[in-house]
């Protein structure tokens, strides 16, 4: 849940927790004041105006229990405080009520759950509503002139208003600017912390493996001595080969990123290891690839994970299609002004708006965790790029890795 939304949640109890001790507040001081100046006070304008406010209150209470509400619902709730408030004033004294400063409370409660715009139009309306009770008073039925007076209570209402709108909201946006960094900073650890005890359990297996491996290619070149013309023998070469290759690879890839090795990569030579390791890995797979020439020189900042994510990505596309016995993959590749743009279509069905987060955190579907997502995302920021998948309208999912090029990531390390 973002941080705006958030406050708008906390807001709205909030404001009707206060109205409903309000309503019981004002029902208990005109009844006190009633009993205490039975002569003085008109109750009949003043409970009416509770009456009403007591019923609206009881329809916000029904209304938003059972419906969602939004920054305006709480901007319409702080208008119809000062709506009542104003109300209850102009049948006690108007401007001059001891209590006329309450108007400045649904502003405070805006400053800290509204957005500016909102927070205006709130404020607005209780300079708006002050003003009116000054306007509304009898001056002329006083002995001296109070002109002079009830401007400047107007001109200290207005600086109050001012001040608590830039002073509140100022201070609730910086709040809320540092609780969105620590959220941030939280998740990034979180997602750090995931990825270590990945990498720790991978080095583990591969560590393990190693002497087993070591092992059989023993038991290989002994029985290959005594049985050298044996099929089931010669058939043993090619997978002990390519695991000593796979675990070699892995220490090439542990000590690159041990060493925080980076390399300048163009696109056209991108589009080339790509299409390398598709033809490995991935044979009966036709890919079209769409990139305009003028792209080709267009540089990056590359490591030595960037290509086992983009086949991480390839490999969710391939598997993607067997839904739809497809073997068709789209890449295509565009530069903009400051990136470059890496998109990778199948035409499998798509993926659930549950899963679109993927990348983020471990998602737990039929198919896994999204691992090898999350590996890739993981492998693409450290690049300070991004990774994010959707769906296509025309069916499929949609993979999309944008990379700073090389001109941008050195003016932002300059």
């Amino acid at each position: 849940m973002r941080f705006k939304e958030f406050k708008v949640m906390t807001a709205m109890p909030r404001i009707l927790f206060l109205r409903s001790i309000a309503i019981i507040i004002q029902l208990s001081a005109v009844l006190a004041l009633y009993a205490v100046f039975p002569a003085d006070i008109d109750v009949q304008p003043l409970l009416s105006v509770i009456a009403i406010e007591s019923i609206f209150h009881g329809v916000s209470l029904w209304w938003y229990k059972n419906h969602a509400f939004s920054p305006l619902a709480v901007a319409g709730q702080a208008v119809a405080d000062i709506v009542f408030l104003t109300l209850l004033m102009s049948f006690s004294g108007g401007a001059t009520n001891a209590f006329v400063s309450l108007l400045l409370m649904p502003i405070v409660i805006g400053a800290v759950s509204l957005p500016t715009r909102l927070l205006t139009l709130v404020s607005l309306c209780a300079v708006v509503s002050y003003s009116a009770l000054l306007l509304s008073l009898p001056i002329n039925n006083h002995h001296m002139d109070m002109s002079n007076h009830f401007i400047g209570m107007w001109v200290n209402f207005l600086l109050s208003v001012i001040v608590v709108t830039l002073v509140v909201g100022t201070m609730s946006k910086m709040i809320t600017n540092r609780e969105r960094a620590i959220a941030k900073q939280r998740e990034e650890q979180l997602k750090s912390e995931q990825l270590v005890s990945l990498g720790i359990a991978s080095a583990q297996v591969t560590h393990q493996l190693a002497t087993p491996l070591a092992n059989l290619q023993l038991l290989y070149e002994e029985i290959n001595e005594q049985y050298p013309l044996d099929e089931a023998v010669s058939a043993m070469e090619l997978p002990l080969e390519k695991c000593r290759q796979e675990l070699h690879h892995f220490r090439m890839l542990a000590t690159s990123i041990r060493e925080n090795k980076t390399v300048e990569l163009t696109a056209a030579q991108l589009l080339i290891n790509i299409k390398m390791a598709i033809n490995l890995q991935f044979p009966q797979v036709d890919v079209i690839f769409s990139a305009p020439p003028e792209s080709h020189n267009a540089s990056i900042v590359s490591d030595a994970m960037l290509l086992p994510a983009l086949c991480n990505l390839v490999q969710n596309s391939v598997q993607a299609n067997l839904a739809t016995c497809s073997n068709v993959i789209e890449i295509m590749l565009v530069v903009q002004p400051e990136n470059i743009v890496l998109t990778i279509k199948d035409n499998g069905l798509g993926v659930k708006a549950s899963l679109q987060k993927l990348g983020d955190e471990l998602v737990l579907s039929k198919d896994g965790l999204g691992m090898a997502f999350m590996l890739s995302n993981s492998s693409i920021e450290r690049l300070g790029g991004t990774l994010s998948i959707s769906n296509h309208d025309s069916g499929g999912a949609i993979a999309t890795m944008t990379l700073p090029l090389l001109q941008s990531t050195e003016a932002g390390l300059s």
